[in-house]
C-alpha cells in the first residue's frame, strides 16, 4: 500500500546515515538484526534512512570515505569512516522486510574524498541517480518494501545539496524553494524519477520557509516533509534566548555545554509558551496541507534539533515536549507518517531505553485515523 493512500499513520524512526557509519563496537548499528528488533520492539513500523544515492550512481560496490559532517552530534560517525553501500542497503532492506518494516529512503548527500556528490549538474541528474539506486533495490526484489523517496534532506540547504550552490566565494545562501533554480531542479528531478518509478510516492522534505508555502509550488509533491521543532524557527526564539549558534555547534563542544547549562530551565520556566509555539508550527504545517492537498509526513520533530547523553543532559522535558507534538499533530488527522523525535536511534540511549514511552506514543500513532 502507497503511504499517502494509508487509512492510519506509520510510526516512523529517522536513522538517517548513522545506519551505515556508526558500526563499530556500542555505536548503535555494529549488529543491525539487534537494532531492528529493538526498533520493533518500541512500536516503530518504518524507518527514513540516507541510500547515498550519489554514490551507488557512481558506483555502487566501491568503497567511500566519508568526511564528518560534525563532531558534537551523534548521527553518523565523527570522524573518517570508510562505506560500502551496495549490498549494504539490500542487505538492510531485507532485514527490515523480515520485520515488517517499511523504508523511507532520503539523502543528507554525505562528503566523499572524491566528492561525488558535487558530480550531480542538473535536476534530471539527481532524477538519474535516484533512478539507479531504486534500480538496484528493485533487481534484489525489495522494492515493495519502499514506502517513499525523499530526494534531498532538508531541501536545499547547501549543507545538504551542495551541488545547487557556487561555493567560490565561501558557504552560501539558501536558495528560496519558491526560486526559479530550485524550482527547476525539483521538477526535473521529480519527473525523472516518477517516469522509472510512478508507484513510488516522492517528496523534498523541508525544515525552512515552513511558513512561507502560500510562494511554493508542491503540486509535483505526493506528500509534504516538513520537519518541525519549537526550538527552530526563522525568528528569535528558543535558540536566541539561549545564545546557541546551530552551525557553530558542528565542531564546537561550547555550544553543547550552553545547551546543558541553560535549556530545560528555560523549558520549564514557560513551558505553556513553548508548547504553544509548537503547536502554532503544527498548525501552519496543516495550513499548508489543507490548501496543497497533500499529506503530511514528518521524520525530524518535535522539541529541540539538537541534544544528546552527557552531563546535564536530561531527557525527561525533551519527552515531554515530543509527547505534546505527537498528540497534537494526530489530532489533525493530517499525517500518514509520525515520528516521536530526531533522536529515535540506538546511539541516544537515555531516549532509547525508555521502552515504555516510545511504545505508548507508537500505539497511538498506528491506530489513529488520517483524515481527507
Amino acid at each position: 500500500m502507497k503511504l499517502t493512500t494509508r487509512s492510519n499513520p506509520v510510526a516512523i524512526a529517522m536513522w538517517d546515515f548513522s545506519w551505515l557509519e556508526r558500526r563499530w563496537p556500542a555505536a548503535g548499528y555494529q549488529d543491525w538484526d539487534v537494532a531492528l528488533d529493538e526498533l520493533a520492539e518500541r512500536g516503530y513500523d518504518a524507518v527514513r534512512i540516507d541510500a547515498f544515492p550519489h554514490l551507488i550512481g557512481l558506483d555502487m560496490l566501491a568503497e567511500y570515505e566519508l568526511v564528518p559532517v560534525w563532531d558534537q552530534h551523534p548521527w553518523g560517525a565523527p570522524m573518517p569512516v570508510t562505506v560500502q553501500v551496495q549490498p549494504a542497503l539490500n542487505e538492510f532492506i531485507s532485514k527490515c522486510r523480515d520485520r515488517g518494516i517499511g523504508v523511507a529512503l532520503s539523502s543528507w548527500f554525505r562528503q566523499d574524498t572524491t566528492e561525488a556528490r558535487m558530480k550531480i549538474a542538473a535536476g534530471a541528474q539527481l532524477g538519474q541517480v535516484w533512478n539507479r539506486t531504486l534500480a538496484s533495490i528493485e533487481e534484489a526484489g525489495l522494492l515493495d518494501q519502499i514506502l517513499y523517496v525523499d530526494l534531498c534532506n532538508e531541501w536545499a540547504h547547501p549543507i545538504w545539496a551542495p551541488y545547487l550552490y557556487d561555493w567560490t566565494q565561501g558557504q552560501p545562501e539558501t536558495a528560496p524553494r519558491s526560486g526559479e533554480l530550485v524550482r527547476a531542479w525539483t521538477s526535473a528531478a521529480l519527473e525523472t524519477v516518477r517516469a522509472s518509478y510512478p508507484n513510488i510516492d516522492l517528496t523534498f522534505s523541508a525544515s525552512d520557509e515552513l511558513e512561507d508555502w502560500p510562494a511554493q509550488d508542491v503540486s509535483e509533491y505526493d506528500f509534504l516533509e516538513p520537519h518541525i521543532w519549537m526550538a527552530y524557527s526563522a525568528d528569535a526564539g528558543f535558540y536566541h534566548e539561549l545564545n546557541y549558534d546551530m552551525l557553530g555547534s558542528l565542531f564546537d563542544p561550547q555550544q553543547y555545554e550552553s545547551l546543558a547549562r541553560s535549556a530545560a530551565p528555560l523549558y520549564r520556566s514557560q513551558s505553556d509558551h513553548w508548547k504553544d509555539l509548537l503547536r502554532a508550527r503544527i498548525e501552519n504545517a496543516v495550513a499548508h496541507s489543507t490548501a496543497s492537498g497533500k499529506p503530511l509526513v514528518t521524520t525530524e520533530c518535535w522539541a529541540i534539533v539538537n541534544w544528546k547523553d552527557g552531563p546535564g543532559l536530561d531527557w525527561s522535558w525533551v519527552k515531554e515536549l515530543c509527547a505534546y507534538g505527537v498528540h497534537t499533530a494526530l489530532a489533525t488527522g493530517h499525517w500518514v507518517g509520525v515520528a516521536t523525535s530526531n533522536f529515535c536511534g540506538p546511539q541516544y540511549r537515555g531516549m532509547w531505553e525508555d521502552i515504555a514511552w516510545h511504545r505508548s506514543l507508537t500505539d497511538q500513532i498506528r491506530s489513529a485515523a488520517v483524515h481527507r
